[in-house]
């Protein structure tokens, strides 16, 4: 097709996509063509050939249009346009319709009538088979933009695909691209060091930003430029609207999710719509829903004025969404995509029809059960085995991405310390695995609230992916997790002498008090959707009944015996310790029989002792603590060796022989020592072992 193509020296050429826009505008004036290009504004245009735009670029001269990446639903436009007199040629990779528009030429790697070998290429890629054989030679200096396009598109990471990367990569450590220089200071990364992951995670968000949220065409500028100081402007420009992106993005992923909660829990796929929100990010917006709930998820903004309803879908392997879209097409103005992504218009009073049309696709060809995102392993590994030599020797079967996919491993039953959120807004996971004498550091992105279901020191099996991290010179070796199972009930150690302020920060828990006046203080602090009990004796702890899965020791009971019955009946998956005591009897210590001895001999030996009024200076005479005199008086008032009327004591004269250990008094007190002992001043392993001991205990 490259030898029939003229290319009218004056005329203009209208092209789509970002990537595949640089690749072909640079190949048509290598080849002396009078190139022009316009990125459909995703706001105005929508996403495929318009009409009215095609109307416009032909009044102003152009003589043969061009699409990048998109066009093989571009009916209408292409109808008109060859109404007009102007060829209409499109390149493709998006799913094909059963009807193909009539178009001078359709460039597809899936055309019915060809008989390419690979059929994954990406718009990009396409784009550098056309501009391949316009210039009758591989044109290797534009593989960096091919890279960064097949990368950026979620194609299959195989054959064809997996060379072009390949090959890009090495391309894009060298480039000379002003633009991509550029970029990749203002996101500060080495560019001789970039990957796919640099690609994925870094330089295409910037680049696709600048069209989420408005016009598209500086990003081409930026990668096509010949100019440094408009590369530094541009490259500028793209990094600080990929921070309004992500902060539009975080805004509108919150309501999305919060809406799920209180509406669309139990649906097998979430459409979710609302007024106001930003049609350039509900892509992404979507990809985060499908990552927290691990079920496709269609979000969509709503223009009331216009009645319609605009959107993107993303989905999991299980289910192939645009077969779902197709099946219910008729309820949609239009639509287009693959199994894993999918951009959409529809009447605002279809969007509930919508729903409950592809949940039922959803149900009749996979059911629900088998939404769960699985994970699979490639292999089990201990920590010992982790080396920076493995991992190096992994990266050899790079570059890795969708059908070639980053190996996984498995660590199972390993110790987990050091456990923390991390981040400015504190979303990220850090954490370090131990097994035997070898370590581990762990970093979960966007997975920093799992750090609230992990206790100190838990068991743990993760699953991840080894990558090798450099510090100051230092390589060792990391592993990017994917998920982790703690088994069993986890224990958290907010033991403190003051009550920490985050332990009134958990919600849908159980608080439990055993102090009739902390619970009078403290109650109010306890969240609006939590519950609060006073537990005073053995009949409480027996008749409680647990209303959610965490468990809050506020203070401590006087008595073991107190929790060891609530845990019985108890089963928590996070169990939160605080065991606050405003007078330790443990620290006081129990009184010996001398003390017992001294403090008889002081009473039968004076008369009329006014302990209400002068019991600090009869503990001061005596050398004993206030609370020990006092503890002491109360053993002998119950044996009977001594009369209290009105704050003074009298001995009992010829008193009758018993055992002061056996007295309630002094009974109660030794609990109090054995539960504190146990509870609040033991090592966190003991506490742990014990409570654990008590859980489901027959």
């Amino acid at each position: 097709m490259g030898e029939n193509l003229e290319i009218a020296p004056k005329g203009y050429l209208s092209l789509y996509g970002i990537t595949s826009t640089a690749v072909l505008k640079e190949a048509i004036e290598m080849i002396g063509g009078d190139v022009n290009y316009y990125i459909p504004n995703r706001f105005t245009d929508g996403y495929g050939p318009n009409t009215a735009i095609f109307e416009k670029l032909i009044s102003e001269g152009t003589e043969l249009i061009l699409t990048c990446d998109n066009g093989v639903s571009g009916h209408e436009a292409i109808s008109r346009a060859n109404e007009l007199g102007i060829d209409v040629i499109v390149t493709d990779h998006h799913e094909l319709q059963s009807t193909l528009p009539d178009a001078y030429a359709i460039i597809h790697p899936k055309h019915p009538k060809g008989h390419y070998p690979f059929k994954d290429l990406a718009g990009v890629g396409v784009a550098f088979k056309l501009a391949t054989a316009l210039l009758g030679e591989i044109p290797l200096e534009m593989l960096d933009l091919v890279a960064i396009g097949t990368v950026a598109d979620l194609v299959s990471l195989t054959g064809e695909n997996r060379a072009l990367v390949k090959q890009g990569l090495v391309i894009l450590k060298e480039s000379q691209r002003m633009g991509l220089m550029a970029l990749c200071k203002v996101a500060s990364i080495k560019q001789n060091e970039a990957d796919e992951e640099t690609i994925g995670f870094i330089l295409a968000p910037r680049l696709n930003a600048v069209g989420r949220l408005g016009d598209a065409a500086p990003a081409v500028e930026l990668l096509t430029t010949f100019d440094d100081e408009e590369a530094v402007k541009l490259a500028e420009m793209v990094n600080k609207k990929n921070s309004e992106r992500q902060a539009i993005v975080t805004e509108i992923t919150a309501e999305a999710l919060k809406m799920i909660d209180l509406e669309d829990s139990n649906q097998g796929i979430y459409v979710l719509a609302k007024k106001g929100w930003h049609e350039g990010v509900l892509g992404i917006v979507a990809s985060k829903v499908v990552a927290k709930t691990g079920k496709p998820a269609i979000i969509l903004t709503i223009d009331q004025e216009k009645g319609y309803a605009k959107g993107s879908g993303r989905s999991i392997a299980a289910y192939h969404l645009y077969k779902g879209l197709e099946d219910t097409d008729y309820l949609i103005t239009k639509f287009g995509g693959h199994q894993m992504a999918a951009g959409l218009t529809l009447p605002i009073e279809n969007i509930t029809a919508m729903r409950t049309e592809l949940n039922a696709f959803l149900q009749q060809k996979i059911g629900t059960d088998k939404l769960e995102e699985t994970f699979f392993v490639d292999e089990k590994l201990h920590i010992e085995e982790v080396t920076v030599k493995a991992i190096e020797e992994l990266q050899k079967m790079a570059p890795f991405g969708t059908d070639n996919p980053k190996p996984t491993f498995l660590f199972e039953q390993v110790q987990v310390q050091e456990i923390k959120r991390i981040g400015s807004e504190k979303t990220h996971l850090k954490l370090k695995l131990f097994e035997g004498s070898s370590a581990l550091d762990v970093i979960g992105f966007h997975l920093g609230e799992l750090a609230e279901n992990i206790g100190a020191q838990a068991q743990v099996s993760v699953i991840g992916k080894l990558t090798i991290n450099e510090w100051n010179g230092l390589r060792k070796p990391q592993l990017m997790l994917d998920d982790l199972i703690v088994k069993g009930t986890q224990l958290f150690d907010l033991r403190s002498t003051k009550i920490a302020t985050s332990i009134w920060q958990l919600p849908m828990a159980d608080y439990i008090f055993f102090n009739e006046k902390n619970y009078k203080e403290y109650q109010g602090n306890v969240p609006e959707n939590a519950c609060s009990y006073l537990i005073t004796n053995l009949k409480d702890s027996e008749q409680l009944t647990m209303r959610s899965s965490k468990l809050v020791l506020v203070d401590c009971p006087d008595q073991l015996d107190l929790l060891s019955e609530l845990l019985k009946n108890s089963q928590p998956s996070n169990i939160y310790v605080s065991f606050f005591n405003q007078e330790s009897v443990y620290l006081e210590g129990m009184p010996s029989r001398t003390q017992f001895s001294q403090v008889f001999k002081y009473i039968a030996t004076h008369k009329n002792i006014d302990i209400r009024h002068k019991i600090k200076l009869l503990s001061g005479h005596l050398k004993l603590k206030e609370n020990t005199v006092i503890f002491i008086i109360n053993v002998f008032f119950e044996a009977d060796f001594v009369t209290i009327q009105d704050g003074i004591m009298n001995s009992v004269p010829n008193v009758k022989k018993i055992e002061l250990t056996e007295t309630k008094v002094y009974q109660k007190r030794l609990g109090k020592f054995a539960a504190e002992e146990a509870l609040i001043y033991s090592r966190f392993a003991e506490l742990e072992s014990w409570i654990k001991s008590q859980l489901n205990k027959e």
